[in-house]
């Protein structure tokens, strides 16, 4: 006999050594970070860490954000909530990841944890589900955040001990010792690279023949690493490095996006929108003013960013009943890339009666000119054509909502799909206009790798 979902959230407090009594609550949910039994959803450590799994929902086709968005109603009418912090992403919580293309056999999934340890503005709470009629207690909802914590320090203090052993062994911790024990390989994905500037060459020709505006063309890559992938390492490295970034991990994909596609708070809806890049190598030395310079100033980044930002705002207008976006773009600077950057805010409007929950929302948005490209049917049609791969959940949704209809999901760019133990596949893309060089663009692919490769432990 199935029963309703029953939930509990308990405000735990400040974060930090000594505030909870009851097993402290890191100020960086980082810390908390573990296998593949882990959700996530992480920037400047605060956020939401999911542990176990109470329910789950997968879907495939071009409905999978309607599907979804039924699935999650109804689960979330029958079940019974209690929760007296109020805060986004307490109560039910779901965490998601949503494939790129309607075509894809990748799975969209919305994952329910049985225990989320969250953080804002430096408080933490903790939400127990239980799925089999009982209703949690206080108590019960402490004592497993007690014992998340335990197992994640024993986790933590096990992969290190383990790290350690493979850099002393046979090599007094230098790295040829490292590397027998811990053999590494970066391999090609679908396209090599020769196949895939000529890919990009192609899609040149159609956007100057008129076909499409814009096009994004993305390509893989494959590590093998023999002595496993480290999930929850890689999702640590990560946070730690790109601080500024949306830290995700669902199920086998994980990743750093800075590219928020929507973010629901009541009525109120934003979004990041990014198009246009510059390598920090090629900025080195060149000046403060250089990223600005090469970014804003170049008419074909500022073509490619001002197709992805009517895009999106195109898109969102339909749901809003007042919008605001920067005048003129800025330059987010993250540890490998600058991009050009812009913020969109929206008040949202009552639709049929109700405000749009942020699936909703990401069923109109998605896939954006940033990921796609304009028009989005020419484009997407070009990208199967061209990429020759599956993309998976690579650039697709990915985030959490709660039941109050709160919700974040950005683009799940700088990331991968964890395909085996020990085999990791990465995913990277860029914008193609008429002005653009598929050498250029190549060097650009691999600048976006570089988070994922870091956090590998794979130099390049």
């Amino acid at each position: 006999m199935s029963h309703p979902l029953r939930a509990l959230t308990v405000d735990l407090g400040p974060t930090g050594p000594g505030t909870t009594g009851q097993g402290d609550v890191p100020d960086n949910l980082a810390a908390l970070l573990g296998g593949a039994g882990t959700q996530c959803w992480i920037r400047r450590g605060e956020g939401q860490v999911g542990f176990g799994e109470v329910a789950r929902f997968t879907v495939t086709g071009p409905e999978r954000f309607i599907e979804a968005e039924a699935w999650w109603k109804h689960l979330v009418i029958e079940a019974d909530i209690e929760d007296p912090v109020q805060h986004p992403g307490t109560g039910l919580v779901a965490f998601g990841s949503f494939a790129f293309s309607k075509t894809s056999h990748f799975l969209s999934r919305l994952i329910v944890p049985e225990l989320v340890v969250g953080i804002r503005d430096g408080r933490a709470w903790a939400t127990l589900a239980t799925a089999d009629g009982g209703r949690p207690s206080e108590a019960e909802v402490r004592g497993a955040v007690v014992r998340a914590l335990a197992d994640r320090t024993r986790g933590t203090e096990a992969a290190v001990r383990t790290t350690a052993r493979a850099d002393l062994a046979g090599g007094n911790g230098q790295a040829g010792g490292r590397a027998a024990r811990r053999p590494v390989r970066l391999g090609p994905g679908s396209l090599g690279e020769q196949r895939w500037m000529h890919a990009v060459s192609s899609g040149v020709e159609r956007i100057a023949a008129g076909e499409l505006e814009k096009l994004v063309l993305a390509r893989d890559i494959v590590v093998e690493d023999g002595a496993g992938i480290d999930r929850g390492g890689v999702l640590r490295r990560l946070s730690s490095a790109y601080w500024d970034t949306w830290v995700y991990g669902v199920d086998g994909l994980v990743g750093a996006t800075p590219e928020m596609l929507i973010q629901v708070e009541g009525r109120t809806a934003q979004a990041r929108v990014l198009a246009g890049t510059l390598d920090r190598r090629d900025a080195f030395g060149k000046g403060e003013d250089y990223p600005a310079r090469v970014l804003a100033g170049s008419a074909k980044q500022r073509h490619e960013h001002d197709i992805a930002i009517q895009s999106l705002t195109v898109a969102l207008e339909p749901f809003s009943e007042a919008m605001n976006a920067h005048d003129e773009p800025f330059i987010l600077e993250l540890p490998n890339v600058f991009h050009l950057a812009s913020d969109v805010k929206a008040e949202l409007a009552e639709v049929e009666g109700h405000v749009p929950t942020s699936l909703a929302l990401i069923n109109a948005l998605h896939p954006t000119a940033a990921v796609c490209g304009t028009p989005t049917q020419v484009a997407g049609a070009i990208i199967r054509e061209l990429e020759s791969m599956d993309r998976g959940p690579y650039a697709g949704p990915v985030g959490w909502l709660d039941a109050a209809g709160n919700g974040e999901w950005g683009i799940a760019l700088r990331g991968g799909v964890i395909e085996s133990p020990t085999t990791i596949r990465l995913y990277a893309g860029c914008g193609i206009v008429e002005a653009s060089v598929p050498e250029t663009e190549l060097a650009e692919t691999w600048a976006k790798f570089r988070p994922m490769l870091e956090a590998l432990g794979v130099e390049r």
